[in-house]
């Protein structure tokens, strides 16, 4: 696929440039709670994002005005509370549809949330889940992309946009362009076309059919991831059995 502009109806439509904040995620959430609706598919973008989270309170690092973080907002009533990670899914596939338009086919989903390029985490991904019953009421959808950062912090296995082509890319156009990608997988899900996605994301997850070690809370162990079954848990062949692991359950040895 290739993206040059924003050709989305809504994603990134409504956009919100900040110097500075917090989190991206933050702000969003504050503006649905202090204001009135906001339109699905605004987008929340900040030149400087000083306390970034990954999952589960991991710190993004991001140096300012090099990078994209932003937020957008969806709202995916169409989605069960049981299904949510689908939603995960097709976030994941637009992200990598846009970095892959200019990085080619080395980019990877590293289960739950990384972007990866080869072995190298390119960027990541934070969806917070607003329910109403038994479906999502919102979504907000952080990410954050390593574009033209050249130096990263001593221990932090992390690379660029500008570390792999060797030139700069401009912000803006990266930004429509992740939009309109974000957008055809989000519509993609809300057709119901779930076949499609599944196999899209299997075939672009990290380490899918390979023997690799593995750490979990008792041992590290050597297995071959095999898929993600329907709660989103990452499913593991290993001393001939299939484990399950959830979120923090399990670390990839690298």
């Amino acid at each position: 696929m290739q993206f040059t502009t924003n050709s989305a109806l809504f994603f990134g439509q409504n956009l919100i440039t900040l110097s500075e904040v917090d989190s991206t995620n933050n702000y969003l959430k504050q503006l649905l709670a202090n204001t009135t609706p906001l339109p699905e598919g605004t987008a929340i973008m900040a030149e400087n994002q000083f306390q970034g989270r990954g999952q589960m309170q991991n710190k993004w690092f991001a140096e300012p005005g090099k990078n994209l973080t932003l937020s957008f907002l969806a709202c995916p009533s169409f989605v069960t509370v049981g299904e949510q990670f689908n939603l995960n899914k097709a976030v994941s596939l637009g992200v990598t549809d846009f970095v892959g338009s200019i990085l080619g086919n080395r980019v990877k989903i590293k289960w739950p949330n990384d972007i990866f390029y080869g072995d190298t985490k390119l960027g990541g991904i934070l969806i917070e889940n607003f329910l109403s019953g038994s479906y999502l009421k919102q979504s907000v959808i952080g990410i954050g992309l390593n574009i033209n950062q050249d130096h990263f912090p001593d221990g932090i296995n992390a690379i660029s946009f500008k570390t792999i082509t060797g030139k700069d890319h401009q912000l803006i156009p990266c930004f429509n362009a992740l939009s309109s990608a974000l957008e055809a997988r989000y519509l993609q899900l809300r057709s119901g076309n779930l076949a499609s996605i599944n196999t899209d994301y299997l075939g672009r997850l990290f380490r899918i059919g390979e023997r690799h070690l593995y750490r979990s809370v008792d041992d590290v162990f050597e297995g071959e991831i095999i898929g993600i079954n329907s709660l989103g848990q990452l499913q593991v062949y290993a001393n001939e059995e299939v484990k399950e692991f959830s979120f923090k359950e399990i670390e990839f040895v690298l």
